[in-house]
């Protein structure tokens, strides 16, 4: 069994409105960063995995994106995998 370290990104899909990150877009032009723009806010996540092997590892990663970590009618996901 090998250990894996893994980062997962998940994002709303382009077409899915993001009112967070039209606020921080306004917030941050309040502030005098005008030439910022298209802001878009996701979820970091972080987890450690005990796995017979890489192709294990990244099959049970995207059975837990899909089934809990990302709602997938709405957000794209990705993720590093990387053997500890």
């Amino acid at each position: 069994m090998a250990t894996y370290q893994s980062r997962i990104y998940v994002t709303l899909r382009p077409s899915v409105l993001d009112p967070a990150g039209v606020a921080v877009e306004s917030g941050l032009k309040q502030m005098g960063y005008t030439e910022v723009e298209g802001v878009r806010i996701g979820k970091y996540i972080e987890l450690t995995l005990t796995a017979s092997d890489e192709n294990t590892a990244k099959q049970q990663l995207d059975q837990m994106c899909d089934q809990l970590l990302a709602n997938t009618v709405i957000e794209n996901y990705c993720f590093e995998l990387i053997e500890k």
